[in-house]
């Protein structure tokens, strides 16, 4: 496909400012019925490696150059400056020998003695003499520097015809390779020396169908290879002795298990899905979403490297949610913390703590649609008391960067609170989301305070393939009362894993270290929890490492996702509790996402419209941002725009306070939502939409 060759090219495809590209492409004919190259894969590995490795800013800084170039340049801007100071020195000549002629005309006009006209006039020629060598230099000056001007002007635009055509070039190459990796792909899992099943793991994961046969759609999917030391422990389970006590299996079960009497009773229903007496009758299907063909790669080639909040985005690419609505999305198990509440063990508590967290990912699996971005000032209320036993309210508090505030109140007895912000950039091949900010839970019964952090998203085949969803990274939850810790690891997606498919892995431990339960399942379908009995240090592997083997007993179901509607595939894959959080609600905020009129024209199936209501918005948004900055002033003591914007906006139902457990500002509740919703006075909402 393409012959490496060793040449700095500057400019070129999703090349921000102030990188470069050290590889381009010169393109090949291949041979017909020529051998597919074995070493493509790692000649496209280097290549998009090269390419988007140093594409990590937004394109906001200056273009970089070579040594030679810059050499080059410097050369080139020397002889223009000394032009330069020669035409300021003739212009300085001009204006003194100038003025001096001026006077010796003055004064030949005041003269009366006609004896005295001649020596006069001989002052006046010398000096006019003066002023024509003087401004024929200038001139020839002026004809040096724009003749250099041109040389370089034709010379520096044949280089930027050459960088667009290397662009070009470069843009199409990744295209074609992409392509050929991917068929390579599909050739070496259709090998006859591959074996027929590389890992009975996979069976659980989205490699097979329910009936356990290929899927079509995994021809396209793509796989990475499995990490060095996967997993930092090995477990072991301990089987009950089989003896007459088995008879009572059911009432000795809990003491089996090493599960306490009040946890069991506690985790025997939690996979149940909770059935609250709702008053309001909630919807339970949305307009199927039109079928729309798009080039994804049309659009997200000028985007590689940037920050996708920064991408105007047709909503093709959205669902009928904004950013604020998927962060209360995370509430959808809310019942693991209301039965948490009931905990007695510190340690009990962190598993029902654990598996609240990983339950958050399980709606992404198969969401691969952008929320859309909040405008600044917009807010999302769930006042669902009487079914859910909660009231959940979000502000978007910053657009750049764009960071959302979050507060929640259970009348079961905990709260949480948090202020994310989104980081994502495209690289090429897949997008990364990275939530920034931490998450707090204090049940209040106890005090125990728990924080931790989300772990990164990654959107996979953005140029070719079907598009998915994986989970990497590592947790660790930490109750701030008791220093009792959970350490949680996702382990990336891998083809050639034997590790099941979207993995999750952890220990909760005391304040002392001590193991106490080891976590285990997979952050799309369920999580378990095993009581550690005995633990100890396995024996050193041929590299040298060695892991910690935990001996415990059967494992005691914490969480086990909810099926997904029927018809879930044509209504965005929307949850139960998804579809009904863009529903149409009286009394809430004007600034509610409900009421954001490009989103509601999407969720009906209207896309045209949605997206000319898009653009006005945005431009609304730009609008008001200007007169932010402005009423900043030049003599802000704001270093950045986005300092000058953070300072001039004010958030309505937040305010920013230093988080004594982190050391970070932060964006807490400050009150007077509920209040203004009871009262119905909203006289102090902008007016956003």
């Amino acid at each position: 496909p393409g012959q490496l060759r060793e040449r700095e090219v500057r400019g070129g495809v999703g090349a921000g400012r102030g990188h470069s590209l050290p590889l381009s492409w010169r393109p090949q004919q291949p041979k017909r019925k020529r051998v597919a190259n074995l070493l493509v894969p790692r000649l496209f590995i280097m290549t998009i490696t090269t390419l988007f490795s140093s594409t990590d800013d937004s394109g906001d800084d200056d273009e970089a150059t070579t040594p030679a170039d810059k050499n080059e340049l410097h050369h080139t801007l020397k002889n223009l400056s000394l032009k330069l100071d020669d035409l300021s020195t003739c212009n300085d000549l001009i204006a003194k020998h100038g003025a001096a002629l001026q006077r010796s005309l003055t004064e030949l006009d005041g003269l009366k003695i006609p004896s005295e006209s001649g020596e006069k006039l001989k002052v006046v020629n010398e000096r006019a003499t003066l002023f024509r060598i003087t401004s024929n230099a200038m001139i020839n000056a002026c004809r040096d520097f724009l003749e250099l001007a041109e040389i370089h002007s034709r010379k520096w635009q044949r280089a930027l015809q050459y960088e667009q055509e290397q662009r070009v070039h470069l843009e199409e190459t990744i295209e074609q390779l992409a392509k050929q990796h991917n068929s390579l792909e599909r050739a070496f899992r259709s090998a006859p020396g591959r074996p027929a099943n590389p890992s009975k793991s996979f069976i659980e994961g989205s490699l097979l169908t329910p009936k356990g046969e290929d899927s079509e759609e995994d021809e396209d999917t793509e796989y990475f290879d499995a990490m060095e030391d996967s997993t930092s422990f090995i477990t072991v389970i301990t089987e009950a002795k089989e003896d007459r006590y088995l008879e009572a299996e059911g009432a000795l079960w809990p003491l089996l298990t090493g599960v306490s009497p009040l946890l069991w009773q506690v985790l025997d229903g939690a996979s149940l899905v909770p059935k609250g007496s709702s008053k309001v009758k909630r919807r339970v299907r949305i307009p199927n979403k039109p079928n729309y063909s798009l080039n994804l790669w049309s659009i997200m080639k000028n985007c590689i490297g940037r920050e996708l909040s920064r991408i105007p985005m047709p909503v093709n690419f959205n669902e009928p949610l904004s950013m604020l609505q998927r962060l209360t999305e995370d509430l959808e198990y809310h019942h693991l913390l209301d039965k948490a509440v009931h905990c007695t063990s510190s340690v009990e508590q962190m598993c029902l703590v654990a598996a609240f967290s990983v339950s958050s990912y399980s709606t992404t699996v198969h969401r691969i649609a952008k929320p859309f971005n909040p405008m600044l000032g917009e807010t999302f209320e769930l006042d669902r008391l009487d079914d859910m036993g909660l009231r959940s309210l979000c502000e978007q508090v910053s657009h750049h960067p764009p960071s959302a505030a979050h507060y929640v109140f259970s009348k079961h007895g905990w709260s949480l609170w948090q202020e994310i912000t989104i980081s994502s950039k495209f690289r090429g091949k897949y997008i990364s989301i990275m939530p920034l900010g931490a998450i707090h839970l204090e049940f209040q019964a106890s005090g125990n305070h728990y924080v931790w952090r989300k772990s990164t998203s990654t959107v996979h085949n953005i140029i070719v393939g079907k598009l998915w969803i994986d989970q990497s990274g590592d947790i660790e939850i930490v109750n701030h009362k008791t220093n009792d810790r959970c350490q949680l690891k996702f382990l990336p997606y891998s083809y050639f894993s034997k590790e099941a498919a979207r993995k999750v892995t952890g220990v909760v431990s005391d304040s002392q270290g001590k193991a106490h339960y080891v976590l285990s399942g997979s952050w799309d379908e369920q999580m378990e929890c095993s009581k550690v009995v005995h633990s100890s240090p396995s024996s050193p592997s041929s590299d040298g490492k060695q892991k910690t083997v935990y001996q415990t007993l059967s494992a005691k179901l914490l969480w086990k996702k909810y099926p997904l509607p029927e018809n879930a595939e044509n209504m965005y894959y929307f949850s139960e509790l998804a579809l009904t959080l863009n529903e149409h609600e009286e009394g809430v905020a004007p600034t509610d996402s409900r009421l954001r009129p490009d989103q509601r024209l999407m969720e009906k199936g209207c896309w045209d419209e949605a997206n000319t209501e898009k653009q006005r918005l945005e431009e609304k948004q730009r609008l008001s941002r200007r007169r932010r900055l402005e009423a900043c002033g030049p003599g802000s003591s704001c270093s950045s725009e986005e300092e000058k914007e953070a300072d001039a906006y004010t958030p309505l139902w937040f305010e920013k306070r230093l988080d004594p457990l982190t050391g970070e500002m932060a964006c807490v509740y400050k009150g007077g939502y509920w209040e203004a919703k009871e009262k119905q006075d909203w006289h102090m909402c902008p007016n956003i939409f």
